[in-house]
């Protein structure tokens, strides 16, 4: 095997991926920097965005170098704004009449959330300015939340004439903050400030917008700290257990892993 230095691993093959609506970096060995850059469009998800989403996603499944994920919005405007809405209603056009197209078309949107939780690599959001619709899923899929004070959350969908359940967002909320306020949001398509994001328990931190990069890294870094299976079976063990149909089945998975990992490295001091 190979052993790179932090020089020579951040110019090498793994150091970036090429694509036109997203930015992805090796900022640290084991540590990647995804940005949605579509700034001068709010990062809004188009169909190039979704497609390129789609692909990244998939790499991570065999991506054995990336240990974490730190995800931003790039551009001062705001985190993501959710679906481009000029692209979004040109599609819903062109699939007028046609459920299977607008079913295929709302299929592979919704399922860029599930990507994010079939990751192996732990996802730490960075959130500054609105994340909504779309862009609020995100940071619902994700395993760590940082925002800022000026972070606001929406689940735009019933804003538009659309169901407030959508993107995954009917999963993932209520489980996060409890059903009482999510269903709140969904109704209403209210803003969800810092503060509330805050009591709810819906984020870790908020830091001055100045310190939100820093702040992700360091959560990314003590991650790396950790046995990288570990986090993968630890988020597996989340993602199971979400919808486990009992406390017998969480132990049970809970005892699967502890067993392999201790078997596989033996059980090492990390403090």
């Amino acid at each position: 095997m190979v052993t790179l230095s932090v020089k020579e691993y951040l110019k090498g093959e793994y150091a970036m991926e090429q694509y036109n609506t997203l930015k992805w970096e090796k900022v640290e060995p084991g540590i990647g920097l995804l940005t949605l850059n579509r700034p001068q469009n709010y990062n809004a998800v188009d169909g190039e965005m979704m497609v390129e989403l789609e692909k990244f996603w998939a790499k991570r499944m065999d991506d054995s170098e990336t240990i974490v994920i730190l995800l931003q919005g790039a551009g001062e405007k705001g985190f993501c704004s959710g679906l481009d809405m000029k692209w979004s209603i040109k599609s819903a056009q062109e699939n007028a009449g046609d459920v299977r197209k607008y079913f295929r078309f709302q299929a592979r949107l919704a399922r860029l959330n599930l990507a994010m939780r079939r990751a192996p690599q732990p996802i730490i959001t960075m959130v500054h300015g609105a994340a909504a619709g779309e862009g609020f899923s995100f940071v619902l899929a994700s395993d760590i939340r940082v925002i800022s004070p000026d972070a606001r959350f929406c689940a735009a969908y019933i804003n538009i004439g659309l169901g407030g359940a959508d993107m995954s967002c009917s999963y993932f909320l209520p489980r996060l903050i409890g059903a009482g306020r999510a269903y709140e949001f969904m109704y209403t398509g209210d803003f969800m400030s810092s503060e509330e994001a805050m009591n709810l328990g819906l984020v870790s931190k908020m830091v001055p917008r100045e310190e939100l990069y820093e702040t992700g890294l360091a959560y990314a870094r003590k991650l790396m700290t950790k046995n990288p299976m570990g986090l993968y079976l630890t988020k597996e063990a989340i993602n199971m257990n979400l919808d486990a149909g009992g406390l017998e089945q969480a132990i049970c998975m809970e005892d699967r892993n502890q067993t392999m990992l201790m078997l596989a490295s033996g059980m090492k001091s990390t403090v």
